[in-house]
């Protein structure tokens, strides 16, 4: 089992440790579009409604690349991954950073005790425990967030399981697996590997369709985006993209997937009737990571070579306006409303 070790991290004073650029304190009933900006090693704090980041918080470590909110919106979790990409050498992160989202301050760490170069986490809908994948044990690590223990570990049977998504039942997990090209099945509950996927020969992200039916995943080789059978646990049909996909959302409907294509500069929205690419929008300079806000009204694409995030009406698939953000934005979640 992986050690632990938790402390609260003092923070040194304001100047320095929070770069806090307008707005209010994190009021009741604000929701949060949280972002990860792994080129200066912050998390940042952006008002989605005026479209400003508020704030950044530095997170003490080389670097976060993704992040969530805890489920009531007070907490986000870091996972500080290391200064490489997927499979490159580089350093090993070892730790997750835990945030106070309305205090703007570190207030704990999670601490693995090696090189895990933990990266995506998600939190688990039903059971409410922190799932973080821990690349370099070939794994997914389960943490209760409130204690901040690693309670479990889940082994995916692949090296570079870089991407997690969870079923909205909380039954099972899909990681993607880069250097194979393959994606692992995990029965949540019983912590195990139930089936191994192969797709192509790279991939890259992983998305589930709102019903749970179907998992998506980039081939990073080629202009196709993987669609796979839950049921069958095979892949059902490729869908051409404008270049070599990368991160996907769902929105709330079930009817689109919205894609980012960073070879383009653009963000395709897929027809899930039709398995189709109905529209494509452009967007800054290499687009990363999407989200859909929970209401559906609004996607939002972190464009990292560019430190903007592009929020595009889901109405009309247009882009209503460009955030602001760090260097390297890439990972993006929400923070829900108290």
């Amino acid at each position: 089992m992986m050690s632990l070790r938790f402390g609260l991290l003092v923070m040194l004073g304001l100047a320095g440790a929070v770069t806090l650029i307008a707005g209010p304190d994190n009021a009741t009933g604000q929701a949060w579009l949280i972002v990860a900006n792994k080129g200066e090693s912050t998390f940042g704090i952006i008002d989605p409604e005026a479209g400003r980041q508020l704030a950044t918080v530095p997170e003490n470590g080389v670097t976060g690349h993704e992040l969530v909110a805890s489920a009531d919106g007070r907490t986000a979790f870091v996972p500080i991954y290391g200064d490489s990409g997927v499979g490159k050498p580089g350093t090993d992160g070892r730790n997750i950073v835990v945030i106070d989202i309305a205090a703007r301050k570190v207030v704990g760490n999670i601490e693995f005790g090696h090189g895990v170069r933990p990266h995506c986490a998600v939190m688990g809908p039903k059971d409410g425990l922190l799932y973080v994948t821990t690349e370099l044990d070939n794994a997914i690590s389960v943490i209760d967030p409130h204690t901040l223990k690693i309670v479990a570990a889940i082994p995916t049977g692949q090296p570079e399981s870089h991407m997690l998504a969870i079923s909205r039942d909380g039954r099972f997990g899909y990681t993607a697996n880069v250097g194979p090209g393959t994606i692992s099945v995990l029965d949540l509950a019983a912590r195990k590997t139930i089936d191994i996927i192969s797709v192509a020969p790279h991939v890259q992200r992983i998305a589930l369709a709102v019903d749970d039916r179907l998992v998506f995943t980039s081939d990073t080789t080629k202009p196709q985006l993987a669609v796979i059978d839950t049921a069958t646990k095979k892949v059902k049909t490729w869908i051409p993209l404008p270049a070599p996909g990368y991160g996907s959302a769902a929105t709330p409907d079930g009817r689109w997937l919205v894609i980012a294509v960073p070879d383009a500069n653009q963000v395709a929205v897929i027809d899930l009737g039709t398995m189709q690419v109905a529209h494509t929008i452009d967007v800054p300079a290499a687009p990363q990571e999407i989200l859909v806000r929970p209401d559906g009204r609004m996607a939002y694409a972190s464009c990292d070579s560019s430190r903007k995030v592009a929020a595009i009406r889901t109405s009309d698939w247009k882009v209503e306006k460009l955030i602001d953000a760090g260097k390297g934005v890439d990972g993006l979640a929400w923070a829900a409303a108290r």
